[in-house]
């Protein structure tokens, strides 16, 4: 690891005692007059404007020396500094404060989400950093920093704006990616997550603008993902295929509903070729294409028209495609995950000779996916049809499972629609039935994305990282085996054969195993490293321990998991498969008890406002979702989610089918209730 040595470090360390304290205190002047000459130097090369004049060098290093003296001195003069300007302020003029920072970011958001540019907006980020400013003036101190630093464009060094802006950007990532630390979920979620994903090496930014690279840790849980879902895909009668990557775009104009759902997300091609121009590389203005190309958002049109080459009669039905692909809807704000522009998933599409047999579809396809997330994710769904304004563009119902996540905001973790005919009048695909007469064919479409696995890390991960249902973890055992000393030559022999037995047996019982024999890393950052990454089960084997014919067993969750386990050897293989077993259902109950709970009837609207105010993604444990009657209303649904960031996650089929709103007002508007509905904030 690197590590660096700060000039107050220096001064900091410097001991008090007599021998030695004279010439500590040189090499600490020495130190610290290197480094300002350094900056002297540095500034002069890059064509800043401020110098550091040898007074002020002196002085810090005053500072510094009567800081190593007394190290209350630093921490009295910033605790002041950071501090004071709050105290300054009643409660009721800090609350006004927030109140308006709140609108004010409110009001920027709105601009940003309707396209606007930067003239417009810049004004009014201005406004919101001297609002801020008042209530914490160090937000001024810390911009000022940054521009005194940073350099300026024709300032003699070539002020390039694009390398420094590169710079930048590259340092910002360097410094994410040395650091190890996890912020804690109640401090805020949302970093927390992105922590999570940062350290244990699942996925990291890429140089294109909101799509990430899904690194070899994250990519093998979602090939275990898809190897258990193809599996069940195949079950529900449906074949692999693949289609076109780009369809044109008179294909999208087909279908009405289905353009204007996905209009704002699409990235278009219009020219087959670059050619070089004056500032380099430009699309060549006599290969601009025709008709141009859509990057597929989801492959309904695609799929549609080569229905219409295949089905021809009733025995053609019902015909049921799947592919496993990626898809390109542009994103403004993403999350690894949860939101990219780029991202994989499948995506089913059947045609059927009835409207019963395509519902009967898209609701069997809902419950495959409920039946991955609980079976192997340890994941409890609801189970819902969306409103009439959440469905799918083009669906006339929309079939869903919804998770709750550890903050309280829910998750749409698969869909499944009912497309009624309208993809296949759009496209012409009829069929002979078996009287000789053409009809309109019948779909759905449905699928699930790598949304899966952020709903995995927020369902069961902690503060210290990653946690893994056995089921899906891609190594479910590491065992760490403790070297015997150099010379013992017969300890090492023991060792080898009793590792090799150990492995043997885990794996005899089907499990996922890894010995991490790494010379060059310690036991202890070895430890680390796999509790952080969510591996179930660390297994440590030293010689000692096989000189007891034992082997000390460490799961990373459940109800094991408080202390270390002596297990013995030849029971190694059968306790590690049970023990692994009663993990994945205590996780898949811990979160079913989260969900329950989760779940608040019986409130008004005005308390659920209230409730939702100032629940953030950052907010933990937030306050969940609320289950409330409800009268269908599309105005109504608008101005809630206007009001609280709310909106129905899905009307939940179990307590619609028992009636339980029946014989009840709507809690918005007092008219008889239509609907339960499943309300809260989602990611």
């Amino acid at each position: 690891m690197r590590r660096t040595i700060s000039a107050s470090a220096v001064g900091a360390s410097i001991p008090t005692s007599s021998h030695n304290s004279l010439l500590f205190r040189l090499i600490g002047g020495l130190l610290m007059a290197s480094m300002f000459l350094s900056r002297q130097l540095a500034c002069a090369f890059s064509g800043a404007t401020y110098r550091v004049s040898s007074r002020l060098a002196l002085q810090q290093f005053s500072k510094t020396q009567a800081a190593a003296r007394d190290p209350t001195i630093w921490k009295q003069k910033h605790s002041i500094r950071l501090f004071s300007a709050t105290t300054e302020l009643s409660e009721q003029q800090k609350s006004k404060l927030e109140s308006q920072i709140k609108a004010k970011g409110d009001e920027i958001r709105k601009l940003k989400e309707n396209g606007a540019d930067k003239s417009e907006v810049g004004p009014l980020v201005e406004e919101l950093l001297a609002l801020k400013a008042q209530l914490d003036p160090s937000i001024l101190e810390s911009k000022t920093k940054k521009q005194q630093q940073s350099p300026k464009s024709g300032s003699g060094g070539g002020g390039n704006k694009q390398q420094q802006k590169e710079q930048q950007q590259s340092s910002n990532n360097d410094d994410d990616s040395e650091s190890d630390f996890i912020t804690a979920r109640s401090v805020d979620y949302s970093k927390w997550y992105n922590d999570i994903i940062r350290v244990t090496g699942l996925a990291e930014t890429s140089p294109v603008r909101g799509c990430m690279v899904i690194k070899p840790w994250g990519m093998s849980l979602w090939d275990k993902v898809r190897t258990e879902l193809d599996e069940k895909i195949k079950e529900h009668g449906a074949e692999n295929a693949y289609f076109p990557l780009l369809i044109p775009k008179s294909f999208l104009s087909k279908e009405a509903e289905h353009v204007d759902g996905f209009a704002k997300e699409c990235a278009v091609v219009t020219h087959h070729r670059l050619t070089a121009g004056e500032g380099g590389l430009i699309a060549d203005p006599e290969a601009e294409l025709e008709d141009p190309l859509i990057i597929r958002p989801t492959s309904e049109t695609m799929i549609w028209y080569m229905f219409r080459k295949w089905i021809n009669s009733h025995r053609d039905l019902p015909l049921k495609v799947n592919q496993w692909a990626n898809v390109m809807r542009w994103e403004m704000r993403t999350r690894p995950f949860l939101r990219t522009s780029e991202f994989l998933w499948q995506e089913g599409h059947t045609a059927h000779a009835t409207a019963e047999g395509a519902l009967e579809d898209a609701k069997g396809m809902m419950e495959k996916y409920a039946a991955l997330c609980r079976d192997l994710l340890a994941i409890p769904v609801v189970r819902g049809v969306k409103s009439p304004s959440e469905r799918f563009a083009g669906a006339e119902e929309t079939f869903t499972i919804e998770a709750l996540m550890q903050n309280g905001w829910a998750l749409q973790s698969g869909t499944s629609h009912f497309l009624g005919q309208s993809f296949g009048k759009a496209f012409d695909v009829t069929f002979q039935d078996a009287d000789g007469e053409q009809k309109d064919v019948w779909g759905t479409s449905w699928g699930v994305s790598t949304r899966l696995l952020g709903a995995l890390i927020m369902t069961h991960s902690d503060d210290n990282g990653l946690v893994l249902p056995p089921r899906v973890a891609p190594i479910q055992v590491v065992i760490v085996p403790i070297p015997p000393k150099k010379n013992d030559e017969e300890g090492k022999a023991s060792m080898e054969k009793a590792l090799d037995q150990l492995e043997a047996d885990l794996k005899a019982q089907g499990l996922k195993v890894k010995v991490d024999d790494r010379d060059f890393v310690r036991n202890g950052a070895k430890y680390f490293e796999w509790e952080r990454k969510g591996v179930p089960l660390r297994i440590e084997l030293g010689p000692r321990d096989v000189k007891n014919n034992s082997c000390i067993f460490k799961y990373r969750a459940g109800p094991a998991s408080a202390e270390k386990i002596s297990v013995h050897l030849k029971e190694a293989g059968a306790t590690a498969f049970q023990g692994l077993d009663d993990m994945q259902q205590s996780l898949l109950a811990q979160a079913e008890s989260r969900l329950e709970s989760g779940i608040t009837q019986d409130v008004t609207y005005d308390e659920m406002k209230t409730a939702l105010e100032n629940d953030e993604a950052s907010s933990y444990p937030g306050s969940g979702l609320y289950l409330v009657p409800w009268k269908c209303d599309a105005k109504n649904e608008d101005t809630i989610k206007t009001e609280c960031k709310a909106t129905i996650r899905c009307y939940p089929l179990e307590a619609n089918e028992k009636g339980l709103h029946k014989g009840k007002k709507c809690f918005y508007s007092g008219e008889d209730a239509t609907h339960m509905a499943l309300f809260g904030r989602a990611f």
